[in-house]
């Protein structure tokens, strides 16, 4: 693979500042006792030797052949195929099937009727160097799931990403969306925000569109020339309001097994209450040369050719939709290596297999990751080699939908993981590049050991280093934790970790490469083999690397005397979430009292079009003076008790456990992330129980944390801020006293 000079320069800058670089040393495997440590290191050495790329391609090949969507004939095909290929390698292989609500387009039809007239095409045409582009007969056409039937014609707005932000401005300049037809780029949040936020300032309907800026030209090439969006290509995607609950719209919180009690269609909270359509730019630029009004602001303006206007009008649309809202099945595969001594501790790894058309990249490239996984420990299985601990392989259907065939298996299976769940490895699409590493912070310090343990196939140093490499180049000043680990990303939502996470309370990571495959085939009908070997993972070499990141997660999790889950980490990245919600709300304060001291003396000002209405913000409530000493109290017992359990872990005390003090500790460690969540959940969406990590009410995907008290001062809602400040702190004080009761075990066997 030849080297880019950015990538050679990332290189050198991490071997020539070695010195200045906080990166922790070679050490013991976290969890193991000596000898057993050198004895895993080799154990993952043939781990590693079992990984074949022609096999990943092979499979790719296979998986990408035909579209695979949730129901379709091709999709029962796959999850055989997954099968088959875990019951050969020696897993206890089961297919659990679930019906779920999954509407599919019966018609689709958006026409300009003033001042001109346009009808949008809403087709992704074949071409001739894209094999399966072809395969018109079982591709879903493009649309967003979950958006109700509808017939609605009104002027047309723009609206920029369409998220609150975006309103407030529309509403500051006199632009009212109440009875029009938005129409919203791609970005800036989830794309089932804008039609709930479109909804609700009144709108009838809502457009999404790519924007070349955000997905397209102005990226780089458009396929086949390159890997960026082409002026045809359509992101397709759910819109369901996963922010309130995930998974199957009609049988919220019990898995929707053939016999499962279901709501009433009108009666799912989760569905739109406005038809909502995904175009094309190719769509869409006829639609915004139609507007007027005034001359969107600078940064609303996307990269077409045109001049960006917000209307309303005089562009006037009639969008009308139609679906047929049947029941599909959804076919997840579970495969099953009982651990040898403690069998009742379950390491859960999982990824996809469903996709919106053929899915070569999302969801593809991560299954074929997850299946040479699972060949390698079948093959170190055979050598007498076993686990001490459970290993589940689950590989899901219904994900695009809105992570159907996970939240249904774990919502049926809830008591079970509950009670035995160690943790769970997701995985979704790869890419060529960087590790992306995201989870919880007690898995902070072990994930990171592994990043320093696995080499980059392109740059032949760690994939920590070379993680570090990038963000020297890129000139952003590297933060680490105080021990020099990479911080990893908290966990919002769009993947299937969320009801292990944030439903139930399971110590999750989600990992992946990305970075230099370039973008532009996600959910559309170019998701396909052959985009992927051009432009995605040529050689198969990060979907190795991958299989050996995740490989060696699940390995150690498995295998480890004592689980090791760490504490510091947590702690300080708990104590930055404060931080930064204290900051905000000074900052609120701040701005709250001058611009009410500027509109009390007239002098509230803004510099705009002189053509263009301005409508002056009104006197806000002042912002209290909220009292986080609750929180602040709860952080100093938590760091004491982190500091106290790192100190107690040394070999000697875990060697010192007997094999049922290792459990009980196990027992103890699992316990940490279930207590960070709470019986009644969230304000308002009680399905989400963690009081740390919840996709935002208003972002979908994009993480709030310590969510109830970050939410209530973003809503100005001061006595559930000051509610939500008493049970955050009260979560963390339950938290310090299960590390204290871990500590208490380990320092009692010395």
């Amino acid at each position: 693979m030849i080297r880019s000079p950015r990538v050679g320069i990332a290189v050198a800058l991490v071997v020539l500042g070695a010195s200045a670089t906080p990166t922790a040393q070679p050490g013991p495997l976290r969890g193991f006792v000596q000898p057993r440590a050198a004895a895993h290191t080799t154990l993952e050495s043939r781990f590693d030797a079992a990984l074949d790329a022609d096999l990943l391609r092979d499979w790719m090949r296979y998986l990408a052949s035909r579209p695979h969507h949730v129901g379709s004939p091709f999709g029962k095909d796959v999850a055989d195929f997954v099968a088959a290929r875990f019951t050969e390698w020696g897993y206890d292989t089961v297919i659990e099937k679930f019906e779920v609500l999954f509407p599919t387009p019966r018609l689709r039809r958006l026409e300009l009727v003033a001042p001109t007239r346009f009808t949008a095409s809403l087709v992704e045409p074949p071409l001739a160097e894209d094999a399966t582009s072809t395969q018109q007969d079982e591709q879903l056409p493009s649309y967003n799931a979950y958006s109700i039937d509808g017939n609605v014609s009104g002027e047309l707005v723009y609206v920029n990403y369409g998220v609150p932000a975006d309103y407030e401005d529309l509403e500051r300049h006199g632009i009212d969306v109440r009875g029009k037809i938005v129409i919203a780029r791609y970005g800036g949040s989830w794309r089932g925000i804008k039609p709930k936020v479109a909804a609700e300032h009144g709108a009838i309907g809502c457009l999404i569109y790519s924007d070349p800026r955000d997905d397209g030209y102005s990226q780089g090439e458009v396929y086949p020339a390159g890997p960026y969006r082409a002026d045809d290509g359509v992101q397709r995607g759910s819109v369901l309001d996963m922010p309130l609950f995930p998974g199957d719209p009609l049988t919220p919180n019990v898995g929707a097994t053939a016999d499962a009690e279901r709501l009433d269609r009108s009666d799912a909270p989760t569905l739109t209450t406005i038809p909502v359509l995904p175009i094309s730019h190719a769509d869409a630029r006829p639609l915004l040369e139609a507007l007027g009004g005034p001359v969107a602001p600078p940064t609303w303006r996307g990269g077409l050719p045109i001049t960006y206007h917000t209307g309303p009008g005089p562009a006037v649309v009639e969008l009308e939709l139609a679906f047929d809202w049947d029941l599909a099945p959804a076919y997840d595969v579970i495969a099953t290596l009982e651990g040898s001594e403690r069998p009742d501790q379950l390491v859960i790894r999982g990824n996809h297999h469903d996709a919106w058309v053929n899915g070569a990249r999302d969801p593809i490239s991560g299954l074929v990751a997850l299946l040479a996984e699972a060949r390698a420990i079948g093959e170190l299985v055979r050598t007498g080699w076993r686990p001490k601990r459970t290993l589940i392989f689950a590989v899901w259907d219904a994900e695009e939908p809105g992570l159907l065939g996970s939240t249904e298996w774990t919502e049926l299976h809830a008591d079970r993981l509950r009670a035995q769940a160690v943790a769970y490895i997701n995985t979704d699409s790869n890419g060529r590049g960087f590790l992306r590493m995201s989870g919880s912070h007690t898995l902070e310090r072990f994930i990171n050991e592994i990043a320093r343990d696995v080499i980059d196939p392109q740059t032949d140093v760690s994939v920590s280093a070379r993680l570090e490499a990038r963000r020297r180049v890129a000139e952003v000043a590297p933060r680490f934790q105080t021990n020099g680990d990479h911080p990893i990303g908290a966990l919002g939502s769009g993947s299937d970790y969320t009801p292990f996470l944030q439903h139930l309370g399971i110590a999750s990571l989600n990992l992946g490469y990305s970075g230099e495959s370039g973008g532009g085939s996600y959910h559309s009908i170019y998701d396909s083999f052959d985009h992927y070997v051009r432009f995605g993972d040529p050689t198969f070499a990060y979907g190795v690397t991958l299989a050996q990141t995740t490989g060696r997660a699940l390995l150690r999790l498995a295998d480890a005397d004592i689980l090791p889950f760490e504490f510091e980490s947590f702690s300080e990245t708990v104590t930055r979430y404060v931080d930064e919600i204290v900051t905000l709300t000074d900052e609120m304060r701040t701005q709250t009292e001058r611009t009410n001291r500027l509109i009390g003396d007239g002098r509230y000002v803004l510099a705009a079009d002189p053509t263009t209405t301005y409508v002056p913000p009104t006197v806000e409530d002042p912002v209290p003076h909220l009292n986080f000493a609750p929180l602040q109290n709860a952080l100093t017992r938590l760091e004491a008790s982190a500091r106290a359990y790192g100190d107690a872990l040394d070999p000697e005390a875990v060697a010192a456990l007997s094999v049922a003090d290792q459990r009980a500790l196990d027992q103890i460690l699992i316990s940490t992330e279930r207590v960070l969540t709470r019986d009644e959940g969230l304000p308002g969406r009680p399905w989400f129980t963690h009081q740390i990590y919840a996709p935002g009410f208003y972002t979908g995907y994009g993480v709030k944390t310590i969510p109830g008290v970050r939410e209530a001062i973003e809503q100005r809602d001061w006595p559930l801020a000051t509610t939500q400040i008493a049970l955050a702190a009260d979560t963390l004080t339950l938290f310090a006293a299960e590390v204290d009761r871990a500590t208490s075990l380990l320092t009692g066997s010395r």
